[in-house]
């Protein structure tokens, strides 16, 4: 080993210097070890047990439909723009409150949507929805 420049040392080296890929996983190995014991440590806690049956039944929807020329429907009755809001208050005073779902047709103005709404939040129906249908492929 001569620290003398040649041109035998001027070749590239083919192998891999194993030392730093060494030096890196031994420290891996070193913080896993370090970090693994506080990652499992959890309180020991004893949970109750429940039964899974429902106590209460799921509460029945009501379909409010609104026609073209904007007449009101709950459920397949008829109902008056101006009795709605009372028919739905009776609806909101059951426990479980059932959720409103609200069918408009596309060509209906948007003032019968609105009137619906206002109806049913007065009425205090906390759960509305509208029913849209999906677009074809």
């Amino acid at each position: 080993m001569s620290f003398e420049a040649s041109e035998e040392q001027d070749e590239v080296m083919n192998e891999i210097n194993m030392t730093p890929l060494v030096d890196v996983m031994l420290v891996l190995l070193i913080i896993f070890i370090i970090t693994i014991p506080v990652v499992q440590h959890a309180v020991k806690v004893e949970l109750p047990r429940t039964s899974s049956s429902r106590d209460q039944a799921p509460p029945d929807n009501l379909q409010l439909a609104i026609d073209s020329q904007g007449q009101f429907f709950l459920g397949k009755q008829a109902v008056a723009a101006d009795a709605l809001e009372d028919a739905l208050r009776e609806h909101a005073a059951k426990d479980p409150q059932p959720q409103l779902y609200i069918r408009g047709d596309k060509k209906v103005a948007y003032e019968h949507v609105a009137q619906a709404m206002t109806a049913a939040q007065r009425a205090g129906l906390a759960k509305i929805g509208f029913v849209t249908e999906g677009q074809k492929p």
